[in-house]
């Protein structure tokens, strides 16, 4: 299959495959990624998702399956959004090279999907050392049949990620296929001291743990950028245009900043996100000329239009205010890089993000 090899050599071309985990280009050559595709897959076409099936249409299929080496699968929707995916294959080996899974683990995964992870994980970590927990019985399911033809011996359990899986912890290694803003207890709870757990976090990167010696923390940096589908028991946040209405805006003042920088610069969109944690900021350039929407999901929203140099928002928040100050916070922290930061899970003092040194304290200030 001509796009499988093209795959491979275009992640090898942009440093993709990684130099300390050879295993997972290996793993990847020996477990197809659609082998573990879903029959029927969903194609964006710029107003909606349509059907790929791969009866009908076998080489659009391998095109949706293969993609690029940045590019997720659609293989459900719930609806009309996307709510499961075949992770993209950077990111994939990305976070797989970030858990560290040594031979004889014991892993666990939350958000079993398709299946395809935890057959790699199980090709790493051995047979039966791998117990993935999915939320959907239909998609666990699906997964179990796929992993079975395939050889690999691996358990699907159906239940709430949330909660990890109770029944065979401890384990060494805890990875997530899905995002989470607080990184739940239990996981921490239920990895031995001294191991890993690498999760997407806040659905901007994804962070990798380490459970202290003494069980009562977990802490680590962020190791990259991706966008992964939230929990789904995360509350559904509302559209640009829903909040943004049909109404006059609120507020109107002059745009005193490039814009350029937001657009481009996700060293400053990840800082961003740790500041304002509901506000979701989408950007445009056209011509060199960037106009941006931002939103909290909720009632507020506002738009920097750079083209005319001005401002406008409405809600109760004032979104380009709140902006502007976590922009110069950051110019002021020094820029820091996405890496710069990382993330503390406390059994009692819950959740911190902190930038180049833990013991800083919280990254945005509380006051």
């Amino acid at each position: 299959m001509g796009e499988r090899r093209d795959l491979d050599s275009a992640m090898a071309a942009a440093g993709c495959w990684p130099e300390r985990s050879p295993w997972i280009r290996e793993a990847m050559a020996g477990l197809p990624r659609h082998h573990f595709a879903a029959e029927r897959l969903w194609r964006w076409d710029g107003y909606a998702y349509l059907p790929v099936d791969r009866a009908a249409d076998p080489e659009g299929w391998v095109a949706e399956v293969y993609g690029t080496l940045h590019d997720a699968a659609i293989t459900q929707l719930a609806d009309g959004s996307p709510s499961s995916s075949l992770s993209a294959p950077s990111i994939v080996a990305d976070m797989l090279d970030s858990l560290r899974v040594e031979p004889g683990h014991r892993v666990l995964e939350l958000g079993s999907g398709t299946g395809w992870n935890a057959a790699l994980l199980a090709q790493r970590a051995g047979s039966g050392q791998v117990v993935s927990v999915e939320v959907d019985s239909g998609l666990a399911a699906a997964a179990r049949e796929r992993l079975e033809r395939a050889g690999v011996k691996a358990a699907i359990e159906v239940g709430d990620g949330a909660a990890g899986w109770p029944a065979g912890a401890p384990f060494d290694r805890v990875i997530a296929t899905y995002a989470v803003e607080e990184v739940p207890w239990a996981w921490v709870e239920q990895t031995v001291p001294g191991g890993r757990i690498v999760v997407p976090w806040g659905q901007l990167g994804n962070v990798a743990l380490t459970v202290a010696a003494d069980g009562r923390s977990a802490s680590g940096r962020i190791q990259g950028l991706a966008t992964f589908m939230p929990d789904r028991a995360a509350t559904g946040a509302l559209a640009w245009q829903q909040i943004r209405g049909d109404g006059p805006a609120e507020r109107k003042r002059p745009l005193t900043r490039d814009l350029a920088p937001l657009h481009a610069n996700w060293h400053l969109r990840f800082a961003l996100r740790v500041a304002l944690p509901t506000a979701r900021v989408i950007t445009k350039n056209e011509g060199g000329v960037v106009t941006a929407w931002v939103h909290d999901g909720a009632s507020s929203w506002a738009t920097l239009d750079g083209s005319g140099a001005m401002t406008y928002g409405g809600g109760p928040r004032d979104l380009v205010a709140e902006l502007d100050h976590a922009w110069t916070h950051w110019t002021e922290a020094g820029t820091p890089d996405y890496s710069d930061f990382g993330l503390t899970v406390e059994r009692d003092a819950g959740q911190t993000v902190w930038c180049r040194n833990p013991s800083a304290g919280p990254y945005w200030p509380t006051t």
